[in-house]
């Protein structure tokens, strides 16, 4: 079932009724404004790869990736029933999640016709409470998901795009142990991170330290978008 973010988002690129759920070559698109196709994507970019490899054969696409830096829950006991919690979620998402997704991404980016939009947001996600299932199950299932504010956007078309996300105060040679530290996130995403730079060429292996992959930018032109 969509959630009520789908559709604020959906409206929020389209502008009008008459711009989302639009039929295009046999594939429903989210939004369709000035020829350009918007996908708004919630779950794992790998699940739209192929709609969206299709789609650039003839359409420039955006793909519309939420992240959130800010959610506060909200619990009900039952669907309709009074709110019995609201909290903020201590885990906050940044830019640098993107790149969970995008490792199944990065065959078809870069690509001319291809924008990746960043979206940063504040959402609120509606729970109802459940009996767990197993013993370190959940004990609520998620009713809905709904959008409070955007907090910014980052579009990323080239591959200096995603380079400029590395942290400035980054070494000429790096590890994801030193990536990992100067951006401020944990070391798994930062190995993702450099394995996405470094499979679309945006950076590249320069051997090992130690047992660590040693990484830097490349000091050759960097390739154009295909």
């Amino acid at each position: 079932m969509e959630s009520t973010l789908h559709r604020e988002l959906k409206l929020l690129y389209g502008g009008t009724l008459d711009d989302v759920e639009v039929q295009v070559d046999g594939f429903r698109i989210d939004a369709v404004v000035d020829g350009k196709l918007y996908e708004i994507q919630q779950a794992s970019l790998g699940a739209l790869r192929e709609k969206v490899r299709t789609l650039l054969q003839r359409h420039s696409v955006v793909v519309v990736k939420p992240l959130a830096c800010r959610k506060l829950l909200i619990r009900r006991a039952q669907k309709n029933g009074p709110i019995v919690s609201s909290r903020y979620s201590p885990t906050r998402e940044t830019i640098f999640h993107l790149f969970v997704d995008l490792v199944y991404f990065v065959d078809l980016f870069p690509h001319r016709r291809l924008s990746l939009e960043v979206v940063l947001i504040e959402q609120e996600e509606h729970r109802i409470t459940k009996v767990r299932r197993r013993r370190f199950g959940p004990d609520y299932r998620v009713e809905d998901r709904r959008l409070r504010q955007v907090v910014s956007t980052h579009s990323l078309r080239t591959l200096a795009d995603l380079r400029a996300l590395l942290p400035a105060t980054l070494p000429p040679s790096f590890t994801t142990e030193d990536l990992a530290r100067e951006a401020h996130i944990p070391r798994w995403i930062a190995q993702k991170m450099a394995y996405c730079l470094r499979k679309t060429g945006a950076i590249e292996s320069l051997g090992k330290q130690g047992r660590a992959m040693l990484y830097g930018r490349p000091p050759r032109k960097s390739r154009r978008a295909a």
